[in-house]
């Protein structure tokens, strides 16, 4: 089965304009937002291609100058999703498997996406996949001070004993009492932003209308939920490697700290 990366990129992002070209502190030196994720998307195995995907000349430009593949799609794509489908459509890309790895997760382990993979390669009827990431006290506690604080950060999965995705949202879901410590395990999934999807699945979601609730929650992968198409939550292991997406600009010092703890 062949196998491309996809990594949508926008630059009139609402909560961070210009995210992508954001540069970081690196142990390389000065790295930008979308080079740091298009490099951890090269280390994924078994990945027969690798495109930056956006509607911006300026990420065009800098992505080009490190010697990225890039793939111009429409500026009304209003999420990566549909920007994936847009580039499929053109005829840009070849694949039975599509793995959308976002922009502003360069923190994502090779392995999060070769489990992807073997989710759909395991079951034909299976159509997107995305990882869930079980949140260890510390991590718990650092999702619950975001909202408390006001500022949207990471990303909570609810699924069903299958692994079938139930809901996603930018709430810390299920509610734990915070008179209390938290279960041990932690019942909360942080979601790693990371998908696979079949050929079929990404021509279905681009000919069905934004839903309410993707709408109000600002999650794409709602729309196929709404939908009724099945999402496969695949649970992944941190493995004590630090894991964030870089939602906020209060969120760079964690991912550089990250980043310098892999060196």
């Amino acid at each position: 089965m062949r196998s491309v990366i996809l990594i949508p990129a926008r630059y009139a992002s609402t909560r961070y304009p210009g995210k992508p070209l954001a540069e970081l502190a690196t142990p390389q030196g000065p790295r930008s937002l979308i080079r740091l994720s298009w490099e951890a998307a090269r280390r994924v195995p078994g990945i027969d291609a690798v495109h930056v995907v956006t509607d911006d000349e300026r990420i065009r430009t800098a992505a080009a100058a490190f010697g990225a593949e890039v793939i111009m799609t429409p500026p009304e794509c209003r999420n990566g999703t549909e920007r994936c489908a847009a580039a499929l459509r053109a005829g840009d890309v070849t694949a039975d498997i599509v793995v959308n790895l976002q922009g502003d997760a360069p923190l994502t382990p090779p392995d999060f996406v070769t489990a992807l993979q073997k989710a759909l390669e395991a079951d034909p009827a299976r159509q997107v996949a995305t990882p869930v990431l079980r949140c260890d006290a510390e991590t718990h506690a650092r999702l619950v001070a975001d909202r408390r604080a006001g500022r949207v950060g990471a990303t909570t999965a609810v699924f069903d004993a299958a692994g079938r995705a139930l809901y996603f949202s930018k709430e810390v879901l299920p509610f734990t009492d915070p008179a209390k410590p938290p279960p041990d395990p932690v019942p909360v999934f942080h979601h790693v932003g990371v998908y696979a999807y079949r050929a079929a699945a990404l021509e279905r979601y681009a000919a069905l209308p934004e839903s309410t609730l993707e709408r109000l929650e600002g999650l794409e992968q709602l729309r196929f939920l709404v939908d009724g198409m099945p999402v496969q939550c695949v649970e992944v292991e941190g493995r004590g490697r630090g894991f964030w997406e870089l939602n906020n600009p209060e969120d760079i010092p964690r991912i550089e700290a990250a980043l310098r703890g892999r060196a």
